[in-house]
């Protein structure tokens, strides 16, 4: 039986004449916590766009939960995504956004309850999304990913704006979620939060995966991931 529950061979995008992506070819396992690591302009948000039915490639397959990625919307349906830029209705308010999620969704209105009060926006639940900060829209963000209770999470940079102690809950959180049967492709320049995190790990640069393995495996050739991490995109710049 196939336990992949991400399967990517030969995919590309090209933007004009910038390769973003270039023959990736990657398999993530169910119950995996996935670091997908790489510099700026390494294509890593390029990949989760094109996995996550946002983007189309320019040639490969991709299949996300066994379905092909150019279905992009069964993709969207399936998968919960934390993406790199927050965009949020303007005109909605907190809890009026994460009713609206759960209305698309298909879930019980009470999750937005739950959520509002575990990523700590009660106060803030009557507050048009417009006027949230940048942290406070990331949480919001990242409470719209779960409120379905997916199998696979796609979280690009989400602890980029977010304060310590909510660092610290999100990442207890996920550590739960892939120990109760999640999967999680996790995209961060947070080296330390990856080392802590990923059971395993691809490096990227100039949209090609440089080495990949698990954490202990790569860590032979370094000290600490940060080590391994620079001394891969020096040695390919």
């Amino acid at each position: 039986m196939n336990s992949n529950v991400i399967e990517v061979c030969g995919l590309s995008k090209s933007y004009g004449a910038i390769k973003a992506v270039q023959n990736l070819t990657l398999a993530v396992k169910k119950g995996e916590f996935f670091g997908f690591l790489g510099p700026n302009g390494a294509g890593k948000t390029t990949t989760i766009k094109m996995l996550t039915g946002q983007v189309q490639p320019d040639s490969g397959e991709a299949h996300v939960l066994g379905i092909d990625v150019t279905h992009h919307i069964e993709v969207k349906k399936a998968v919960g995504i934390v993406p790199e830029v927050v965009m949020l209705p303007s005109f909605l308010t907190v809890t009026e956004y994460l009713e609206f999620v759960c209305s698309v969704r298909q879930v019980d209105e009470s999750q937005a309850a739950f959520w509002l009060d575990f990523v700590e926006l009660n106060e803030s639940e009557n507050v048009l999304c417009k006027d949230l900060s940048q942290g406070m829209k990331q949480k919001l963000s990242f409470a719209a990913a779960f409120i379905h209770s997916p199998l696979l999470a796609f979280l690009d940079e989400p602890f980029a704006d977010v304060d310590p102690l909510m660092q610290k809950k999100l990442r207890t959180f996920l550590n739960e979620y892939v120990g109760g049967g999640g999967t999680v492709f996790l995209s961060t320049h947070i080296l330390e939060m990856a080392e802590k995190l990923c059971s395993r790990i691809a490096v990227l640069s100039k949209g090609t995966v440089l080495t990949s393995g698990t954490l202990h495996e790569l860590l032979h050739e370094g000290s600490t991931l940060e080590d391994v991490f620079f001394n891969l995109v020096r040695t390919h710049g």
